[in-house]
């Protein structure tokens, strides 16, 4: 099935039968004059009381347990960059429609007008109690790193900037299953990461943690190195000793992570690598190389792209729903680096699993291999693997607020929900 739109498909989607992609329903009965007493005057009192009394009674008396905050201020919007707040809507609604669809989270799109980063977290932390998470979207950087950190530190609930994490988690995931059939340790490995944005940084410190020791940052204005005094804090944490060529760093590189724009590294480039490279290029909607000049110079490379018209699509929908879903569901205060690493362990051992039979109406007979080293967004068995690999991680390292978690037992909860 194709999955190219035109420009007249796609608003009129947006647009018919009503404006928009999200709405509200409610959850309780409200037929009658009783249900009336109950919903609002006077029975809403009492609820209110008893949350006055214990803030925490919020999970159990109000949507909070099950609600997360898509926020942006639109100032980098996947592939549109810059261009404001409202411009931004339709991306944050259809966020939204994912994290219902995939893991039935429900979320209220928030389009703040501020770029300014006291004002925006101000904004944030005032409407905060509203919500049991947190999911940053489309702001740029550097200012996101600040943003998203203050959030963390300041609220006690999970607050994720996808546009860093979900990217890294997901690639992760790829890198493990990619070194696995390559027969190759990550500690071994040489990465070269092309950019020095949000997802770039983010990436860079997720393969740190997974024990790449030699990886090469590049950003504009060549590889990040020591030399240079043109750098932020944040590009600091990944300069090397040595002032490379972009050519230098490509030489025997065993995987390229390409986040940046078209025509940033070359068919050149790549032909230095290792005879069997590991090539992700994520920029999109148009990647720096397509998959085709990849295999030109490097046949036996394992390929990722953006787009879901290539084998291995990066698509952060393999993971936020569900992470959401793992920390709400055991009403995290944070989401920490064991619960983001647990997650990509889970997206990449799903990929060994055999498609079901539904699966595999829809995107043929994948099994686990170089064209098939992460599943698909629509594996179904993602929200049980992935939400509770992160549930039981954040039990396990404490900044879950529930007092005690049978794995099991919520496994098999997922499982109905599915």
């Amino acid at each position: 099935m194709s999955t190219k739109v035109t420009k007249n498909e796609a608003l009129d989607y947006h647009k018919v039968p009503n404006p928009g992609k999200v709405a509200i329903a409610t959850t309780t009965r409200l037929e009658s004059q009783r249900d009336l007493s109950l919903a609002y005057s006077p029975g809403v009192a009492f609820p209110c009381e008893e949350i006055k009394e214990d803030p925490e009674l919020a999970y159990e008396y109000t949507s909070k347990r099950n609600l997360v905050a898509v926020i942006s201020n639109g100032t980098a919007v996947l592939g549109l960059g810059d261009i404001g707040a409202l411009a931004s809507k339709p991306v944050m609604e259809g966020k939204a429609v994912l994290f219902k669809k995939f893991a039935a989270v429900d979320s209220f799109d928030i389009e703040v007008d501020e770029t300014d980063i006291d004002k925006f977290c101000e904004v944030v932390k005032a409407i905060s109690p509203t919500f049991g998470g947190i999911n940053l979207e489309d702001i740029k950087a550097p200012e996101c790193f600040e943003i998203e950190r203050r959030l963390i530190d300041e609220l006690n609930i999970p607050v994720m900037h996808d546009d860093q994490h979900g990217t890294a988690i997901i690639t992760t995931a790829a890198l493990m299953n990619a070194a696995e059939m390559m027969n190759k340790n990550v500690e071994d490995m040489k990465v070269v990461v092309v950019g020095a944005g949000a997802s770039a940084i983010s990436c860079s410190t997720m393969y740190k943690e997974l024990g790449v020791k030699n990886l090469i940052m590049c950003d504009s204005k060549g590889v990040i190195h020591s030399g240079r005094d043109n750098l932020n804090k944040y590009k600091k944490d990944f300069m090397i000793d040595e002032a490379l060529t972009m050519e230098e760093a490509f030489t025997d590189a065993d995987m390229v992570l390409g986040l940046s724009r078209p025509g940033t590294f070359t068919k050149e480039h790549v032909a230095l690598m290792a005879e069997e490279p590991i090539v992700f290029t994520l920029a999109n909607p148009t990647p720096e190389l397509f998959p085709e000049e990849v295999r030109e110079v490097k046949p036996k490379a394992i390929i990722g792209t953006g787009r879901s018209d290539f084998p291995n699509q990066v698509n952060n929908v393999l993971g936020f729903p569900f992470i959401f879903r793992g920390a709400l569901d055991v009403q995290t205060r944070k989401i920490n680096m064991t619960m983001k690493m647990a997650a990509a362990k889970a997206i990449a051992n799903l990929a060994k699993e055999p498609l079901y039979a539904e699966l595999k109406v829809e995107f043929g007979d994948l099994s686990y291999g170089k064209e098939y080293i992460i599943p698909v967004p629509f594996d179904k068995r993602l929200m049980v693997e992935v939400s509770a690999a992160v549930a039981n991680a954040a039990y396990e390292t404490g900044v879950a607020r529930i007092k005690e978690f049978n794995l099991e037992a919520y496994r098999e909860k997922l499982s109905l929900m599915v």
